[in-house]
């Protein structure tokens, strides 16, 4: 079954480098033999390429530069169906180092996404879409109110949040109806972290992303919090991305009318294979062979 959903969000040119360890000892030079890649990626564009395997009929809003980066990011949003591109002076980048565990550093460079606005003839058609995944640029901020009248279903990822009344991210906060989150700057804090959350904001679902440690999950419907735990499906390579894929693998399902413990389940194995590739925008298994793999986990 296919949805029709529509991202905003950002691309950009993610280049990674696998570091022995953290803290990282200075030396003027390190040879990594294939340690260091670089591929288009960013969350907007990640979440687009995830749905897209899941089969889901993508429209993707972003901003890409006319630079080598922004060629790099247009080359890999071709599977996307329906890419609405809008110009900017340069393409955002960043660099990820990560170790052997998984635990990384992001330095992200987003050169002038905070003071753009898409055009208003990239969304004209919001009332066409299943839903919408709202990445948390500044140039999504637009869409909310638009979104929000159609009466379909808003998804939001808030990433690293430590303060309830985050100025930032209020508005996203305000509008979702699911809105996932992760768990760095709340460990051993989560479940009275989401009771805070659900005072504040209508969120009819929160996700709480909690890595190797699995996912919390509540239903307002229910008042009801549960635990899915982590799958191992193959070894991790790198950890950049397994939010994005568990938020796109959970959208997808819970669109199509799973239930939310379901959806979180189906999306743990999928973010779980994704982490076994390195690179945020690669890893992502079409739906065929992600139930083929929760099968062979269950028997």
């Amino acid at each position: 079954m296919m949805s029709k959903i529509f991202v905003s969000g950002l691309a950009n040119v993610e280049t990674s480098c696998a570091v022995n360890q953290f803290p990282i000892e200075y030396q003027a030079v390190d040879y990594n033999f294939f340690g260091i890649n670089s591929i288009a990626s960013g969350v907007g564009l990640n979440v687009g390429l995830a749905l897209t395997s899941l089969s889901d009929e993508v429209t993707f809003a972003t901003f890409v530069g006319d630079d080598t980066a922004g060629e790099s990011v247009l080359s890999v949003c071709k599977p996307i169906s329906d890419l609405r591109i809008a110009r900017c002076e340069q393409t955002p980048q960043s660099v990820v180092l990560y170790d052997k565990s998984g635990k990384r550093r992001v330095y992200t460079d987003l050169k002038n996404m905070q003071k753009i606005h898409l055009p208003d003839n990239l969304y004209t058609d919001l009332d066409a879409f299943d839903a919408f995944c709202l990445c948390n640029i500044n140039f999504s901020r637009d869409l909310i109110s638009k979104a929000k009248k159609t009466g379909k279903p808003i998804l939001c990822d808030v990433h690293c949040l430590w303060d309830i009344h985050d100025e930032y991210n209020a508005d996203f906060m305000k509008a979702a109806d699911v809105l996932f989150l992760s768990n760095e700057n709340i460990i051993g804090k989560e479940e009275g972290f989401v009771r805070k959350l659900i005072e504040i904001y209508p969120c009819r679902i929160i996700v709480v992303g909690m890595g190797s440690g699995g996912s919390l999950l509540y239903e307002r419907e229910h008042d009801r919090f549960t635990m899915i735990p982590s799958v191992y499906t193959r070894p991790v390579v790198n950890t950049v991305g397994a939010g994005d894929a568990l938020f796109s693998a959970f959208t997808h399902f819970y669109i199509q009318g799973a239930t939310a413990v379901d959806s979180l389940r189906y999306a743990t194995v999928f973010a779980s294979y994704k982490i076994g590739e390195s690179g945020a925008s690669k890893g992502f298994l079409c739906e065929q062979k992600l139930q083929e793999l929760i099968s062979g986990l269950s028997s």
